[in-house]
């Protein structure tokens, strides 16, 4: 290892290459902050020539690494691995190529998704998918996990606007994947990149597809006295064949934290509904007819429609706020993501309600309604003995009801190291090995981003019981 580091040092000027422990704590964890592990060092990467020479020099030395953008993975997907590598890629930040009449962007892995979206701006257009940390999270990191978003219901998850890629695999080949059309030919190898969580390189030139913004916008705000019935109201919604931009659900205490975080002015409720119409005006108009139709029919109390541009970015800022406001009510929390058919919403909510009185646990829920993906917020203090892992056993159960509802159990967050003994609760073994055979064919030596997404036989990850299992095969350190 002192050889890797040697060559590693003789290579990159020493105020990139971070290596006393001081400067590695912030590194030692990304979004869930319950699991910590120190890496070797940490390269801080200006260009994409540096990854390449890098990745190459770890697979001569047999050195694990894992890429990093902003760090806000939430399932622990870019958390360091014991001995190996963490390249940061955050100065990888320029947006190469804006081509409005191609509507295209050609971006590198640091870039932060919000800014292609303001890049486009001036030409009427922007980049669609918008996770709810897009003001800080990163490209790579939106490839590595799919990343969605609010608006996903209508126009679909990171894989859907991303149309080539330039990589680097693990063993340092570079490769082109996809290309501008979107009428791809033969096998989808960029849709195995997509998604894949790292375990096949890193990503290091992006073309995004971007889209014209809406010429109209209708943003609708509905409070209901029970989280049951805004998930049934989502499900009329659907089943009456309108297809928002986006439909969101906000419980009681995501409310509060909002209000208290950004003052959205949302009404004091049980549970508030958001539902955004957008496109032609009047094509708007006429689907406004039938969601007020639907929303009266509903049961809902406060409703109410953003009057100016000005009211509609309050509305979204306090639902994109709502994970860090959740920080305002409790210490600690763990945020899940799974997903269940819409038809069985009000009936998943009422359960993730009765699980967290039976836990002793408050839950703040806020998700994306329109597909399905819940976001419980488990709130605890590490600093109780136990209370991590009650919240860990809460999370766990309400996965296992992801799945016996006919969901998944994630939706955009990813397995990670989190989720991955749940992953042979979904998937068969034959469907597993074949995954597994897949990785080891572009990665025979298991150095990109290892530990995470594939079971090793363990107890669950979210368990109550005894020592995380991932702390037994010392990948992980909760100290």
């Amino acid at each position: 290892m002192s050889d890797f580091l040697d060559e590693l040092a003789a290579r990159v000027p020493k105020e990139r290459l971070l290596q006393d422990t001081a400067q590695l704590l912030p590194y030692e964890s990304d979004g869930l902050t319950a699991f910590r592990m120190r890496p070797l060092a940490v390269l801080l990467a200006e260009s994409a020539e540096e990854v390449v020479e890098v990745v190459r020099l770890c697979n001569v030395h047999d050195v694990p690494f894992v890429a990093r953008g902003s760090g806000t993975s939430l399932s622990g997907g870019s958390t360091p691995v014991e001995g190996g590598l963490v390249i940061a890629l955050n100065r990888l930040n320029r947006i190469l190529s804006l081509d409005p009449e191609r509507q295209l962007a050609v971006v590198e892995p640091g870039v932060v998704n919000l800014a292609v979206s303001e890049a486009a701006e001036p030409y009427g257009l922007y980049y669609a998918p918008d996770p709810s940390s897009q003001s800080v999270c990163t490209i790579g990191g939106n490839i590595a996990f799919n990343s969605g978003g609010a608006h996903c219901l209508k126009y679909g998850m990171t894989s859907n606007h991303v149309l080539s890629l330039e990589a680097v695999l693990a063993d340092g080949t570079l490769v082109e994947l996809g290309d501008e059309s979107l009428e791809n030919v033969g096998p989808d190898c960029l849709g195995f990149f997509v998604g894949s969580e790292g375990l096949f390189g890193i990503a290091l030139k992006i073309t995004l597809r971007l889209l014209p913004r809406p010429e109209s916008y209708l943003t609708l705000l509905a409070s209901y006295d029970s989280l049951q019935a805004a998930g049934d109201a989502v499900a009329s919604i659907i089943e009456s064949g309108l297809l928002p931009g986006a439909m969101e659900i906000m419980d009681r205490l995501a409310i509060e934290a909002a209000e208290a975080a950004v003052a959205a002015g949302y009404p004091d409720s049980a549970a508030l509904l958001i539902v955004e119409l957008e496109g032609e005006a009047a094509e708007v108009a006429e689907e406004a007819k039938l969601l007020r139709r639907l929303i009266g029919e509903s049961g809902a109390g406060v409703v109410r429609e953003a009057a100016d541009p000005e009211e509609r970015a309050r509305i979204w800022k306090g639902r994109k706020g709502a994970f860090s406001a959740v920080g305002r009510l409790s210490p600690d929390y763990i945020v899940q993501d799974g997903v269940v058919p819409r038809s069985c919403l009000g009936e998943a909510l009422a359960e993730v309600e009765r699980l967290g009185r039976r836990h002793g646990l408050r839950v703040a829920n806020v998700f994306h309604a329109g597909d399905g993906n819940l976001h419980p917020l488990i709130l605890y203090d590490g600093k109780i003995p136990g209370a991590l892992e009650k919240a860990e056993a809460l999370a766990g159960e309400i996965l296992q009801m992801c799945l016996r509802l006919g969901g998944s159990i994630t939706g955009e967050h990813g397995i990670g190291m989190e989720k991955r003994a749940y992953l042979g609760d979904m998937f068969g073994p034959a469907d597993i090995e074949v995954m597994r055979e897949l990785r080891d064919v572009i990665d025979p030596k298991g150095l990109s981003n290892p530990g995470k997404m594939f079971p090793d036989g363990s107890a669950p990850a979210l368990t109550a019981h005894g020592p995380h299992p991932l702390e037994k095969a010392g990948i992980i350190s909760r100290e």
